[in-house]
């Protein structure tokens, strides 16, 4: 089986991936699958793990067929990251392999474990919801406003005095301005 090895670290210079790579790499060599790749994300952003992408994308063309990581939380952040990534690998074939947690989706167990986690990502979402439902209620019964919120009072004040300098300015420069006297080519003022 053809794998990508990904490590992921917050902290750049903090956090060294090398330890998260050394226990993958035994893993490979153990279970007799060829490396394609290391794949590594530091200081990386909830929206920039160009290398997750990139395995991902190897996934997707079938260059890969799985991918192996140290912990959960190294490959996804959220449970429905996890979740819709789990699924989408299941259903085409793809392994994803986390160590700490014993997932292997190639394996019943690991199929278990991904709709268990599925079902938790669900609850999780329709909690949110019943939730944020609850407050809105609430709101309402208290006669609160409900959605975004305007600036508050002083941010208010002043830009309606803003706005009513305008206004006085406006209202100035619509004022006619005083006939000039033009001259004509000739030289002669016309009036």
């Amino acid at each position: 089986m053809k794998v990508a090895l990904y490590a992921r670290v917050s902290k750049g210079q903090e956090q060294d991936p090398e330890n998260q790579l050394m226990e993958l790499r035994r893993w490979a060599t153990a279970s007799g699958h060829e490396v394609v790749g290391e794949f590594v994300d530091e200081i990386s952003s909830r929206d920039t793990r160009p290398q997750k992408e990139a395995v991902l994308r190897m996934l997707r063309l079938g260059e890969l067929d799985g991918v192996a990581f140290v912990a959960l939380d190294r490959w996804g952040r959220t449970m429905s990251e996890l979740v819709l990534e789990m699924e989408e690998f299941s259903q085409t074939g793809k392994t994803i392999i986390s160590m700490k947690e014993g997932i292997d989706l190639s394996t019943a167990a690991g199929k278990l474990f991904s709709h268990v986690l599925a079902a938790m990502a669900n609850f999780e979402r329709d909690r949110t919801r019943e939730r944020t439902l609850a407050g809105l209620a609430r709101a309402r019964a208290l006669g609160r406003p409900i959605g975004k919120r305007g600036p508050d009072k002083k941010k208010r004040k002043k830009r309606e005095e803003i706005n009513h300098q305008k206004k006085g300015r406006d209202h100035i420069r619509q004022k006619p301005l005083p006939a000039k006297p033009h001259r004509s080519s000739g030289g002669a003022v016309h009036e």
